[in-house]
């Protein structure tokens, strides 16, 4: 049996990509085509989440309870950001669906993006195809982007991310 040696930044976006399909059945190889990822590293990654609990054992399903814990309790911790350089990119946590209509801010977040629509303070996304792959898919984008506003959030922006994303993730 192989050792597991901890998680990874893009293990969470990949957990989201699962989480933004719903009940719907995922398989691996479509994971890494829609991630950019390739094949062996999604198998890595679902082994390490299997590994950690986010995942059941037969790797197709989804804990989502956990996952929800670690986002809310963890992920800060374990992957924290701080907002860097203006940039133009596409807008993350705070400026972007849906905490943009929830949250009023001067503040701009984006991922930096050679085509995006928006400047603002860059922000690390946990994978660097992450900008590609939510313009080609708006549930995971909303996923992605709240995660985001609980990695560089104030408190009450935290709260409202993770509300959102609880009812995204258990009710999908």
């Amino acid at each position: 049996m192989k050792k597991h040696n901890g998680m990874r930044p893009h293990d969470i976006a990949i957990l989201l990509k699962i989480a933004s399909k719903g009940n719907e059945k995922w398989y691996m190889k479509d994971l890494a085509h829609e991630l950019s990822i390739s094949p062996s590293e999604i198998s890595e990654s679902i082994y390490r989440s299997v590994i950690g609990g986010l995942i059941s054992s037969d790797k197709r399903s989804l804990k989502k309870l956990a996952l929800l814990d670690f986002l809310k309790s963890g992920l800060k911790y374990v992957y924290p950001q701080q907002p860097g350089a203006m940039v133009r990119g596409i807008g993350t946590s705070i400026s972007a669906s849906p905490l943009n209509k929830e949250i009023v801010s001067i503040d701009r977040f984006v991922w930096a993006f050679g085509e995006g629509n928006m400047r603002g303070q860059v922000i690390e996304p946990l994978h660097p195809k992450t900008p590609e792959a939510c313009l080609k898919d708006k549930k995971y984008y909303e996923l992605m982007a709240l995660t985001d506003a609980i990695r560089i959030g104030k408190v009450r922006e935290q709260n409202i991310a993770f509300d959102m994303l609880r009812e995204k993730i258990e009710y999908a």
